[in-house]
């Protein structure tokens, strides 16, 4: 059976490798989203990565890929994971098998006039990691704790930052400008 604990190996010389470049700063990050005519799916692309965003029936979609409240979960979900494996590479604590399960809830009723009481964004989020390490508790926790200082989407989930948003017009089916 195949572990982590080989790839902790390569993950840890890659860390030290990236700690010790000259040109390691900060990385721009990018996303283009385009909403899809008849269909009014969202096309993610990040990257050369794409991923579809739709909603379900009962919101006038077909269910072919996750909501975006749900994508912020899985993305949570991800970003845990990294950074575990990040810590765990970093501390030397071996770990065989990792998974992060994670929850939340969004109510559309906070899209609604009047009810001021629903929170409009995705809430109550909670993440359950389940691990097999040869490691202590004590390890464990201490990775955790460490997992928990640094993860950027976890600290931005629970510090939101400012977002600055703008309007342009453009016609439809002209090239970009």
């Amino acid at each position: 059976m195949s572990t982590l604990r080989e790839y902790l190996s390569h993950k840890r010389a890659a860390l030290l490798a990236r700690r010790e470049s000259p040109t390691a700063g900060p990385v721009p990050l990018h996303a283009h989203v385009t909403a899809e005519g008849r269909s009014g799916i969202r096309r993610v692309r990040i990257r050369d990565f794409q991923i579809i965003s739709d909603s379900g029936p009962d919101f006038a979609g077909y269910d072919l890929g996750p909501t975006s409240p749900e994508l912020q979960a899985g993305v949570l979900g991800s970003c845990v994971t990294h950074i575990f494996l990040i810590k765990a590479a970093e501390l030397a604590v071996s770990i065989d098998a990792l998974e992060v399960d994670v929850r939340a809830e969004y109510d559309p009723r906070a899209q609604r006039p009047g009810d001021r009481g629903v929170p409009v964004h995705p809430h109550n989020f909670r993440y359950e990691v389940l691990i097999d390490s040869p490691a202590s508790d004590e390890e464990l926790a201490h990775l955790h704790a460490e997992v928990e200082r640094v993860c950027p989407i976890l600290n931005l989930i629970r510090n939101p930052q400012p977002v600055s948003g703008t309007v342009v017009r453009i016609r439809a089916g002209a090239p970009p400008v």
